[in-house]
């Protein structure tokens, strides 16, 4: 099916209306529309007009955040969908000459206007399915901590800009009711960390297991744990102070083994290979 090339003009009163659509990526997937130095969404902002912001990078979830009147918002969402597409399409194996594999972008929309995105028995989202060519669905659930859903498109770029532009048209005609409480990603922060032998290790629970590629926010100091030997004590002054609650951290001030590990003086098991043993002692230490 041929897609318009532009969208049917809103009213003069409605092209004067600024909207905000935001829009869920992964960390890799938005650095294809933020460039070195932001270059690629300096230029997109010029073009389009519109007013686009990224998130920080401290989640692993990025917000974008695209606001202005319609027609600004369908160029702003014409060149990320482009671009994205272009970066989508090196991952796609044996492509050939073809046409490129559909993209998937997941909009966060208000639940209070979700209704009327769908329709009286599903007709306004079929309407648009079927005018655009796009895949839309809308989550059941809303996003943890908000009162937003997701609302994934899938499709051809052209297919999601038009679905895009359909979308906005709703929201004009639906504003939100009440307050929103926008969802907001929380930061990939896996507690504390330790080194031991050379390997990381992220508190979980009792227990020390190996991190993976996890961003940590160490809460104590990296003490590497040596292989111990057979008698040896370290200093006196070198035993570190009673632990008491007010040291530990959540869950971990109610056990004192799993507090051991947390501060890398757990001892470390041959029978265990998921992580540090926490019921290690004192005495197979050596600082």
């Amino acid at each position: 099916m041929e897609l318009e090339k532009a969208p049917t003009p809103l009213h003069e009163e409605d092209s004067k209306i600024t909207l905000t659509i935001r829009l869920i990526m992964q960390g890799k997937e938005v650095g294809s529309i933020i460039g070195k130095k932001g270059e690629i969404v300096k230029r997109f902002r010029e073009e389009s007009g519109a007013k686009i912001n990224i998130s920080d990078g401290s989640c692993p979830e990025r917000i974008v955040t695209v606001t202005g009147n319609t027609s600004a918002i369908f160029k702003a969402f014409t060149l990320i969908c482009k671009k994205f597409e272009e970066w989508c399409s090196q991952f796609n194996e044996g492509g050939g000459g073809g046409s490129r594999a559909p993209i998937t972008l997941r909009l966060i929309v208000p639940a209070s206007q979700c209704g009327s995105l769908i329709g009286k028995g599903g007709s306004k989202i079929k309407e648009i399915r079927d005018v655009t060519g796009a895949n839309i669905q809308v989550a059941s659930e809303m996003l943890p901590n908000s009162t937003e859903r997701a609302v994934t498109i899938s499709g051809t770029c052209d297919a999601i800009t038009q679905c895009i532009y359909h979308i906005c048209c709703v929201m004009l005609e639906s504003p939100p009711k009440g307050a929103t409480i926008p969802y907001r990603p929380k930061p990939n922060v896996a507690g504390p960390v330790i080194l031991a032998q050379a390997q990381a290790y992220t508190i979980q629970g009792n227990y020390a297991v190996p991190a993976q590629d996890a961003v940590c926010a160490p809460m104590f100091p990296l003490l590497e744990v040596k292989p111990p030997l057979v008698g040896a004590l370290p200093p006196h002054h070198l035993l570190p102070p009673p632990l008491h609650e007010h040291h530990l951290i959540g869950g971990l001030a109610k056990s004192p083994l799993a507090g051991l590990a947390a501060l890398g003086l757990g001892g470390l098991g041959p029978a265990n290979t998921s992580g540090l043993n926490p019921a290690g002692n004192y005495n197979n230490i050596l600082m």
